[in-house]
């Protein structure tokens, strides 16, 4: 159970930070920057779920649930010692990416192929999926620029992979099942 009695604790203030093991890094090591974008991410995904119908919302706020879980991920290092830990550390699953790819697949199966680029925007809610896509795809460079330099759970860097396709999808659900995304038309304005 997490207790957050004082939320300012000053620790911070001379530009560093604790990770999960209670090693303390620079706020800008690659590490703080992959979670920090996923924390991002989540705020996104809150504000898409303003606009979101009763079912994308359920499925929005599952991965708020999982984004969380992949920030707990990332904050934790050194994954060899793991079972050496007090508490094991929560680590993304591929159970879990399994579970984007299958709703991938059930969204995706009434689209329409794609004949162009779409330009994000159209309904409110695909507007804002579209914005949590291209977090996403941040978050994702981050975690995989951080897998140069230190040990990543590799089912975290697929997650973020499944994700931002997760949300390109169901932004063309949110338009009207892709009847209504705006499609890109090349050198339009030269």
């Amino acid at each position: 159970m997490v207790v957050l009695n004082k939320i300012y604790t000053r620790t911070g203030d001379a530009g560093e930070t604790a990770l999960g093991n209670g090693v303390r890094v620079a706020k800008h090591s690659l590490r703080v920057m992959a979670y920090g974008t996923v924390d991002e991410l989540n705020a996104t995904v809150g504000l898409a779920r303003l606009k979101a119908t009763a079912e994308s919302d359920e499925a929005l706020m599952r991965i708020q649930n999982d984004l969380f879980d992949l920030g707990a991920d990332l904050c934790r290092p050194d994954m060899a010692r793991d079972a050496e830990a007090e508490y094991p550390p929560l680590r993304v699953s591929d159970d879990q990416v399994v579970r984007l790819e299958a709703e991938i697949d059930a969204m995706n199966a009434d689209l329409q192929p794609l004949r162009s680029f779409i330009l994000p925007g159209g309904s409110e809610l695909s507007a804002a999926l579209h914005l949590c896509r291209t977090v996403a795809r941040r978050a994702e460079r981050h975690a995989v620029e951080l897998t140069t330099a230190e040990e990543v759970n590799p089912a975290a860097v697929k997650y973020l992979n499944r994700l931002s396709d997760w949300f390109f999808v169901a932004a063309r659900i949110a338009n009207d099942g892709g009847k209504a995304d705006i499609l890109w038309v090349p050198g339009a304005n030269r």
